[in-house]
């Protein structure tokens, strides 16, 4: 019976932790992807499309020592639960801006001049990590299917039957990958979404949460020199400090011993990097969508009433100041203005 005793107190220290920590865990903000005509698997399809579209336009950087740094900080969030198993990829962009970007499905592309502006490894990590929850929240794809909700059906049932290139069409209705695009430029709540779930992913990967604040302080702090740029796609959502500071407070307390100690080296390898021959990332991001010309449509808005379209296994409906058009080639129809798609 003596014997039983240590154990038994070790089983009743171990429940108290577990029921003291539960109101802690409860109290962290759980989010959830928001309503969304896309599957996960035209997620990942688009931002291969997307990616390769933009990795033709911009410069990566062809460093392997630079390339497996980021990919292990990446790799470490990825796994989190919060970032919900998709097939990320990190990529380094000689673009000398302060920026990161995520297309839906997972690839992220991280600019030089991110990694020569933080301070630390775990600053990178929460920009990392705020990136990925975008991917996780799917908020590209939400913030397109609410703002098309009449064309997106008819051009994704299309898509669903393999009728061509997913970017190319969603060129078609006007959605490109500028740097004002739905796909792109995210709301003030989506931004929020990203910071507290980008902590939690942080924090869980073994980096200091408060980090990521911390840097985006240092850009509005910093103000027109350096900020613009990541604010122009990432706008503040308002006392962004002290959400992520509330945030943490409800974490249970950890060590943050992620850091690898290997900034100082990237940051030397990054400033030595010659200048880009090509065009910085937001621009060549602007210039895409998914095909070898740019695509223009004509200002042509659709109208409130609709009229139906019977193709020959599904029917739809569409503004009745737009058409249909086939292709020899492929089962799926593109809704356009009469004047169709022109390239520019």
């Amino acid at each position: 019976m003596s014997e039983m005793r240590p154990l038994l107190k070790c089983a009743l220290a171990l429940g108290v932790f577990a029921w003291a920590t539960l109101p802690v865990l409860a109290q962290l903000h759980q989010y959830r992807p928001g309503f969304n005509l896309f599957s996960r698997d035209q997620d990942v399809q688009l931002g291969k499309e997307a990616a390769g579209a933009i990795e033709k336009q911009v410069e990566i950087v062809d460093n392997r020592e630079l390339n497996a740094y980021v990919n292990s900080i990446g790799s470490k969030l990825a796994v989190q639960p919060q970032a919900d198993k998709y097939p990320y990829t990190f990529k380094v962009v000689n673009d000398p801006s302060i920026n990161a970007f995520a297309l839906p499905g997972g690839p992220t592309f991280v600019h030089t001049g991110l990694i020569a502006a933080v301070d630390n490894e775990a600053q990178l990590a929460g920009v990392l990590a705020h990136e990925i929850t975008h991917v996780a929240l799917r908020h590209g794809t939400n913030q397109a299917s609410r703002a098309n909700l009449i064309q997106l059906p008819a051009m994704l049932a299309s898509a669903a039957l393999g009728s061509g290139s997913m970017l190319g069409q969603l060129g078609q209705l006007g959605i490109g990958l500028g740097a004002n695009s739905v796909l792109m430029k995210f709301s003030r709540t989506a931004e929020t979404q990203a910071d507290l779930h980008g902590v939690q992913i942080a924090a869980q990967a073994g980096y200091s949460p408060i980090e990521m604040a911390r840097f985006f302080q240092k850009l509005e702090a910093d103000g027109g020199s350096r900020g613009p740029q990541f604010f122009s796609d990432h706008p503040n959502p308002g006392n962004r400090m002290k959400a992520i500071q509330d945030e943490i407070r409800h974490m249970p307390q950890r060590n943050y011993n992620a850091d690898t100690g290997q900034l100082a080296r990237m940051k030397a390898i990054v400033a030595k990097i010659p200048a880009p021959k090509k065009k910085p990332a937001q621009q060549a991001a602007a210039q895409q969508t998914g095909a070898s010309a740019s695509l223009s449509i004509p200002n042509s808005r659709p109208s409130g009433r609709m009229q139906q379209y019977q193709g020959k296994d599904f029917s739809l409906s569409h503004p009745d100041n737009w058409k249909p058009f086939t292709s020899q080639n492929s089962p799926g129809v593109t809704i356009a203005p009469p004047s169709g798609i022109q390239e520019s």
